[in-house]
């Protein structure tokens, strides 16, 4: 007889460091590594459950005295742009979208540059150097594609890139970047659009978005899309109303490590005879 085996990932602690979304928090994250034949299938489980990846390694906020930062998602299904989100189409038909493997360019990293000195010029990636950059995009041990957008207008120039992970339910937006001078046509949330219809050409449900903060000025703005949902409380909720998930958390509402590994859902995957 043949049994399956559930993964058993180790899972580790960061030591505590300056929250880069709000201040006077210190944030500190549980992670484990992403490695070996079933890395796939690790990074489909936890994404499902609040887990974001970074090269070879998955990781969750797990902070000691707040929970604001919180995963978030859209359904593809139930999105229906806003207004002003059709104007940001409307404004970048000019573009086109190519997917590429995930391979690092001189063009790509240019362009990472500017928009770095541009928008994060004292952030935690200000000083990446190239190889730095090309780490990020090719240190992938699972199923992950780079989309660039290029301008017609301007003899095919890249105008923005993301990394993206391609889930068993959905695409999750690792990261991107775009040229920080054409402000006027909102790359970054054109980007965002975009994915959705991809997602939904190709029928996976998500767009997994990262984190989103209440409260801070570089994450809140998630808030905008319709059929947004949040991992709250072991389980996925409607945004409805981002008042409802402001942060109230105390030091003793927030779980120990232990409890927090032991309640995750890892997916059986080895099988031994028995």
């Amino acid at each position: 007889m043949r049994h399956s085996l559930p993964l058993a990932p180790q899972f580790y602690v960061t030591a505590p460091q300056n929250c880069p979304y709000l201040e006077e928090r210190r944030e500190r994250k549980l992670f484990t590594a992403l490695q070996g034949e079933h890395a796939q299938t690790l990074n489909d489980a936890l994404s499902k459950q609040g887990f974001r990846r970074s090269q070879n390694v998955l990781y969750r906020p797990s902070c000691s005295d707040c929970s604001a930062c919180l995963s978030a998602r859209i359904r593809v299904a139930d999105f229906a742009p806003s207004k002003s989100q059709r104007r940001i189409i409307k404004r970048n038909a000019n573009l086109t979208r190519e997917a590429r493997s995930p391979w690092a360019t001189e063009e790509q990293y240019g362009l990472f540059r500017d928009y770095l000195d541009s928008r994060h010029a004292d952030g935690g990636m200000a000083d990446m150097d190239v190889f730095e950059f090309a780490a990020m995009i090719e240190e992938t041990p699972v199923r992950s594609r780079v989309l660039e957008y290029r301008d017609q207008e301007d003899e095919g120039g890249l105008a923005a890139v993301c990394l993206t992970d391609v889930l068993d339910d959905g695409l999750s937006m690792v990261y991107s970047f775009f040229r920080p001078d054409l402000t006027r046509q909102s790359l970054g949330s054109y980007v965002i659009l975009d994915h959705i219809e991809v997602a939904r050409e190709t029928g996976l449900p998500y767009v997994y978005l990262g984190y989103w903060v209440p409260g801070s000025a570089k994450m809140g703005y998630k808030a905008n899309y319709a059929a947004l949902e949040v991992f709250s409380g072991g389980r996925w909720q409607n945004l409805n109303d981002p008042e409802d998930f402001a942060d109230e958390a105390h030091p003793l509402s927030i779980d120990p490590i232990a409890e927090q590994v032991a309640r995750l859902s890892l997916p059986d995957t080895r099988a031994t005879d028995g």
